[in-house]
């Protein structure tokens, strides 16, 4: 049996607020595993260094956050396809050699979280709505294009952006204005908040669910609170609704088995650890 020590963290900055290490932590206590997981607050500036310490002290890998997703591409040895057609790493993976591969997993979390939380769910089940145009954004819409969404309606406060995405991925993407945020939801099958509004801090997301069909299935990338105005607005009108942990413990797992070896499961167990935390 392989007695190694393996170490793994999240990078970025600032990075105390992630719940990361409680869910990795869980597993490697889990599997009995020699093993640990940190945490990584680097700045900006010191990215570059950071990525040459994973080399020089043999580190298994990273979870990669804000703001690094995109600057620490250029620094790595390889990049996974899917990665580099999302425009960000949110893992990084040592070889045996030193070298260092960057993959994103946000997609892969996103898509399994709805399927866990509602099996027969198909992305081919009609129009899907994405609130936001960044990263998490790119990684919702590409996944659900993968899946086989028919059409997608983005829909972000400022209109370039969502039109520099739609340009990058292609006729299925449309573009509506914010001020369409409301009429944009009707027939659509599933609607996505990917913005900051809703989370802890930050003012809840003003958005009119009048148009939206009751079967349609409501998720929302945030994570703290566990349910956000939006998601209390849907259930209250009897949609179904997924919150953003399911999309954080599932990315979560690959990352852990290509690091220890081990593919980990999300039990009760280790969604009561982490809700105590929030």
């Amino acid at each position: 049996m392989d007695k190694t020590f393996k170490f793994a963290g999240v990078m970025g900055w600032p990075v105390a607020h992630s719940r990361s290490p409680v869910i990795q932590n869980f597993w490697v206590r889990e599997h009995k595993l020699q093993a640990a997981y940190g945490l990584f607050p680097v700045k900006p500036e010191n990215l570059a260094d950071a990525v040459r310490g994973i080399r020089a002290l043999g580190i298994a890998g990273c979870n990669v956050t804000i703001p690094h997703k995109v600057a620490i591409m250029p620094m790595l040895d390889v990049i996974d396809p899917l990665a580099r057609r999302m425009g960000a790493v949110n893992t990084v993976v040592a070889s045996a050699d030193g070298s260092l591969t960057g993959y994103n997993f946000d997609g892969y979390g996103y898509i399994q979280c709805l399927r866990d939380a509602k099996p027969d769910w198909k992305a081919s089940a009609g129009p899907v709505a994405v609130l936001g145009a960044g990263g998490a954004a790119r990684a919702v819409v590409l996944s659900l294009l993968d899946e086989g969404a028919p059409r997608i309606r983005l829909i972000n406060r400022t209109r370039g952006k969502a039109e520099a995405m739609a340009a990058e991925f292609g006729a299925a993407v449309e573009v509506h204005d914010w001020s369409e945020r409301h009429e944009a939801l009707t027939d659509v099958a599933l609607l996505v908040n990917t913005t900051n509004q809703g989370m802890h801090g930050h003012p809840a997301l003003d958005l009119h669910l009048d148009r939206l069909p009751k079967a349609a299935l409501v998720s929302d990338v945030i994570y703290i609170p566990l349910e956000t105005p939006l998601l209390a607005a849907a259930r209250e009108r009897g949609n179904p609704t997924v919150n953003g942990l399911g999309m954080l413990l599932n990315q979560a797992r690959r990352g852990f088995e290509l690091w220890f070896g081990v593919q980990p499961q999300i039990s009760d167990e280790l969604r009561g650890v982490l809700a105590a935390t929030f």
